[in-house]
């Protein structure tokens, strides 16, 4: 990207709307929208942070649309350089013909990501502000986007910038001592690294500890529902949907093949699917939907498994079950408006009682799943929490490193050590802030954004 271009895009979504946003940024904005912008008010002075009512022109000065601008000046804007907006109406014709004449006046239109690039590229934001900003356009839930507003305003940025700058005290402290070799590190100067250095693994493991429910609140959850045919398990996708969206008969079999849906509940974006009765059959087309289904039980954060509870147990259960032995599984027993008749002693799973027919249970069966994926949110929902897989990486090679240095302290190894394996973990943790990111990285992540942010 060359960052000294003036750069145009829509910053509204594709599609018709009472207005569109037309964004530029760059050293030529605001001359930009002198050339075709026609106020009402005549011989204005433009000032920073007003909106001013007018018409854009053309090259002829053939109306394009009458519109509202606003012209920001650096360094009090998004990416610190000047920036202006076009307020059009909505129509797509509209923007495109602004567009149009703007790269005919010698614009470019931005990449993907551009905005924030330019947004951290200045030092506006950091890498984990600006990958949250992405979060943020794309949160599906209240909870998904209080998270990632909160990396937007900084919270995971202050944590990180806490750790380096202790580390890089104790950096300097060490590389001091590496100089006078003839000299050994004062007793004090030992156990204010070690007592440091223990401070801070300590503060990364309870950040590492939130990144499973911080990805589940980012990302959403997979609840995968199981059992033998007609336990109910498109009877319960339906009564979570609040529609009739799966099939229900008496037929076993009925369910062929991964019927997958989103809610949300707890809070959580969640992908529902329904899957095929899990039993021994010779139908081919069955005995697929089954396969699917069991692979599908690794990879989901969680399982309901259901079992009829108005029927004995039989082997098609204890098949099912066997299926989820090792996967995060709730039993769900069904039925329960009738007559108890399935013994369960077996189950070692969390077990629930539901009827689908009186909703007896099932806001017990929601409470408990919104317990389980989001534990450590609804413990503390005001803490730093972790939702990119980069992030929750570089701090466990951070406190790999880190407890090099302990055991290089417990072990008087020579101070070389300890300052490399300092070094190394200042190298990570600058790759959460983007101070050592690799350019490949930087594509990587701003390619996911979309043109007009």
């Amino acid at each position: 990207m060359n960052l000294s271009d003036t750069i145009i895009a829509p910053a509204t979504a594709v599609g018709e709307g009472g207005i569109a946003v037309v964004r530029i940024s760059g050293p030529r904005a605001l001359d930009s929208l002198k050339k075709y912008f026609r106020p009402t008010t005549h011989n204005i002075k433009f000032s920073s942070q007003r909106l001013y009512h007018g018409t854009l022109v053309d090259q002829d000065e053939q109306h394009i649309d009458e519109i509202m601008a606003v012209y920001m000046s650096a360094p009090h804007t998004y990416t610190c350089d000047d920036v202006v907006e076009i307020h059009c109406h909505g129509s797509q014709q509209v923007v495109k013909s602004i567009l149009n004449l703007y790269f005919d006046y010698g614009l470019r239109l931005a990449d993907a990501g551009e905005f924030t690039y330019r947004a951290f590229a200045n030092g506006r934001l950091d890498l984990s502000q600006a990958e949250a900003v992405a979060r943020l356009i794309h949160a599906k839930t209240d909870s998904s986007r209080k998270l990632a507003l909160s990396q937007v305003e900084g919270q995971l940025s202050r944590c990180i910038d806490d750790f380096t700058e202790r580390l890089r005290k104790i950096q300097i402290l060490v590389e001091a001592w590496i100089d006078f070799p003839e000299e050994e590190l004062p007793r004090e100067d030992l156990e204010h690294i070690e007592r440091t250095v223990s401070s801070v693994i300590e503060e990364i493991n309870t950040l590492i500890d939130t990144f499973n429910s911080g990805k589940v609140l980012a990302d959403g959850a997979s609840i995968l529902l199981v059992g033998r045919p007609n336990a109910g398990k498109s009877s319960l996708l339906n009564k979570l949907l609040g529609e009739e969206r799966a099939i229900v008969t008496d037929i076993p079999g009925t369910t062929r093949d991964l019927l997958e849906e989103g809610i949300t509940l707890a809070g959580v974006p969640v992908r529902l699917v329904d899957t095929a009765g899990l039993r021994q059959s010779d139908d081919p087309v069955e005995m697929e939907g089954v396969k699917r289904a069991i692979d599908k039980i690794g990879h989901a954060d969680l399982v309901l498994l259901l079992i009829d509870g108005s029927k004995e147990v039989d082997d098609q259960d204890i098949y099912s079950y066997r299926s989820c032995e090792t996967a995060p599984t709730f039993v769900v027993e069904t039925k329960s408006d009738l007559e108890k008749i399935a013994d369960l002693s077996f189950v070692t799973h969390p077990l629930y009682s539901i009827s689908i027919k009186t909703g007896e249970g099932l806001d017990e069966l929601k409470e408990a799943i919104g317990e389980y994926l989001l534990g450590d949110y609804i413990a503390a929902n005001e803490s730093v929490m972790l939702s990119e897989q980069r992030h929750y990486d570089s701090l466990v090679s951070t406190l790999k490193n880190l407890q090099n240095v302990l055991i290089a302290l417990c072990e008087g190894q020579s101070l070389e050590f300890i300052a490399f394996d300092i070094r190394d973990s200042l190298q990570y943790l600058g790759q959460i802030s983007g101070e050592t990111t690799t350019d490949s990285v930087l594509s990587g992540i701003f390619s996911q954004f979309c043109i007009g942010k």
